[in-house]
């Protein structure tokens, strides 16, 4: 049995990178002996998690068109011009027998030298709004694995398959965990516990929703996990001072099963990881979209779960009015955090990424024939 060659590319934020991470670990199982070969944007998150996480990885030079007018946006075409023909160069020298893009700056690049070079391509589509450049890419893609229902309004429908997305397995397995997840965050057990995360870089306007809610959860006797993102952790820090028994201050959250293990509500932004990871782990969640999210796809992926009473919605543009009453009125009520819990529950897709590696270890066997 010849050894597959696969090429992984996209990145930009964690809900990129984790599942492309779990995907090649799932190709792995099948099939021990693959040779990976990543491709990322320069500058970027996965320059760096993807080596931790033990695979070789290269960076185009590709950047975001920015909203704003920018002197920066001037360099758009001269990047991405750069960043196809590097592209097609990668391909036509390490010769994958499958493309694998996940979204992200540089997943349009790599997938359209795959196309052109008659590479099978696999698109997997995390969110339940397809952005413009996986629209694009899904007319040429061999194979496209979506998270919701529905998707047929953007991708042939003959291509899709519904798999649900990827998510890092250690983080979902809970079970045992509490009494670790109390010693670790050193909290107490017969109080209710909060998590708020806001990504991997954090959430400005629900790092001071919380700072405005402090005195209040206080006086309820809540306890929280504040994972501020760097810009927001000197000033939370500061917030938290002469609090620390009940207000565990943190810029990033290294052990999220430990987080999800103890929390009995979450405020989260309303990525397709996070979502996808909540989901599984049937947490009841008040779910914050980014607003500058591409086509608002936060915003879309927490309606999903709305529409089902499956979770709570708070706009970013309400988040600093709402958060501290929206939370005091969940915590305390037993009943409401059960029936999210259990409304959230079904919505979990689980192996989604062995499901997604059998798909694309398929594709990649049929270009060997």
């Amino acid at each position: 049995m010849a050894n597959l060659k696969v090429i992984i590319s996209g990145g930009g934020t964690g809900g990129h990178i984790f599942p492309a991470i779990a995907i090649a670990n799932a190709i792995k199982k099948l099939r021990p002996n693959t040779e990976f070969l990543f491709v990322g944007a320069l500058g970027r998150m996965e320059m760096t998690k993807v080596p931790e996480a033990g695979f070789e990885i290269v960076g185009l030079p590709i950047m975001g068109l920015q909203r704003k007018l920018t002197l920066k946006n001037l360099k758009f075409p001269f990047m991405l011009l750069k960043s196809a023909a590097m592209a097609k160069k990668i391909v036509k020298e390490f010769k994958p027998d499958i493309a694998i893009g996940v979204g992200g700056y540089a997943s349009g690049p790599l997938l359209r030298a795959a196309n052109k070079a008659k590479v099978p391509t696999l698109l997997q589509e995390q969110n339940s709004y397809a952005g413009l450049t996986n629209k694009i890419l899904g007319k040429e893609a061999s194979k496209i694995c979506v998270a919701y229902d529905g998707m047929q309004v953007f991708f042939p429908k003959e291509k899709i398959i519904l798999t649900g997305n990827p998510v890092r397995s250690e983080v979902i397995k809970l079970e045992g965990k509490k009494e670790r997840a109390l010693e670790f965050f050193n909290l107490d057990a017969a109080k209710k516990t909060v998590l708020v995360v806001g990504g991997s870089l954090g959430a400005w306007s629900i790092n001071e929703a919380v700072e405005n809610s402090i005195a209040a959860w206080e006086k309820a006797g809540t306890q929280v996990v504040w994972q501020t993102g760097k810009l927001f952790h000197e000033r939370a820090q500061k917030a938290a001072v002469g609090k620390e028994s009940w207000l565990k201050v943190t810029e990033f959250i290294k052990r999220m099963d430990l987080g999800y293990a103890i929390a009995d509500l979450v405020v989260s932004r309303a990525g397709a990881l996070a979502v996808s990871e909540l989901c599984l782990v049937k947490k009841p969640s008040i779910f914050v979209p980014l607003p500058s999210a591409a086509e608002d796809h936060q915003t879309k992926n927490a309606k999903v779960l709305t529409t089902l009473s499956a979770a709570e919605l708070i706009t970013d543009a309400e988040v600093r009015e709402k958060l501290e009453k929206t939370v005091l009125d969940l915590i305390d009520n037993d009943a409401e955090l059960s029936r999210l819990s259990e409304n959230i529950s079904p919505l979990g897709y689980h192996d989604a990424a062995d499901i997604i590696a059998n798909e694309a270890v398929k594709l990649a066997n049929s270009s060997l024939k």
